[in-house]
């Protein structure tokens, strides 16, 4: 017998409000399959899906899904198969189900596919029960075939994060994947609010280098001694 979804209070009622502001340039961009996109916005779709799936940390060559990329091109199935496919990859499983428990699992899941993070507690443990007891595969279709997903991105959108702007606040949400930046500028912000430091080269361990050293050392010597004993073997006595 399967378990049905535990119920889960909303934390919030803005989840259930319509939204009455007008989408500006800080919303993120739709990517959908109903305008019968060319060849170069195909490339876009297909990177925005793996770019919410797997998240830019992620994305390699070696996890790219050649066949399904290939399916959807030709209009074989759709972006919702196509995110299905993705979740059920080998690749996704290595990456998320394998190493990481099943609330942690589920918190990913639904800021990735339902683009937007978990109310609360009881509603990563009601996912978690589904995840147990029906397996990846279980899940992943209930998060695909829930009302959530089919009212806000259906059978043609690649999934987003949904609510960057709220009213209330000074801030909109920021992504739920965030890179470091390595450049000058956030280098400096980095050390001016201390989250990284120099570090003093008197503290450095330098054995490396001194091992290196001696290796170089020993080589150049062994080059030497050859060099002298071919001399006297092939000297005329």
């Amino acid at each position: 017998m399967t378990i049905p979804l535990m119920y889960y209070p909303l934390s919030s009622q803005n989840h259930r409000v319509q939204k009455f502001d007008v989408p500006g340039d800080e919303y993120p961009i739709q990517y959908t399959l109903e305008n019968l996109p060319t060849a170069t916005e195909m490339d876009e779709i297909i990177w925005a899906a793996y770019r919410q799936i797997f998240n830019e940390q992620q994305i390699i060559a070696v996890h790219r899904q050649v066949a399904l990329e290939s399916q959807l091109r030709n209009g074989q199935i759709t972006m919702k198969d196509f995110i299905q496919g993705l979740l059920l990859s080998e690749s996704f499983r290595r990456l998320i189900y394998d190493s990481n428990s099943n609330y942690r699992c589920v918190e990913l899941c639904i800021q990735r596919v339902l683009g937007r993070p978990v109310y609360n507690n009881k509603e990563k443990l009601a996912w978690s029960i589904v995840l147990a007891t029906k397996g990846l595969q279980g899940f992943v279709n209930d998060l695909l075939n829930s009302e959530e997903y089919d009212k806000y991105f259906g059978y043609n959108f690649v999934p987003y994060q949904r609510c960057r702007v709220l009213p209330q606040r000074t801030q909109g949400e920021l992504p739920f994947a965030r890179m470091a930046r390595y450049d000058s500028y956030y280098l400096k912000q980095l050390y001016q609010t201390g989250q990284l430091r120099k570090f003093d080269p008197s503290m450095l361990d330098s054995s490396a280098y001194v091992y290196r050293k001696a290796l170089l050392f020993v080589g150049i010597l062994s080059v030497a001694v050859l060099l002298v004993t071919l001399t006297l073997v092939l000297s005329p006595t």
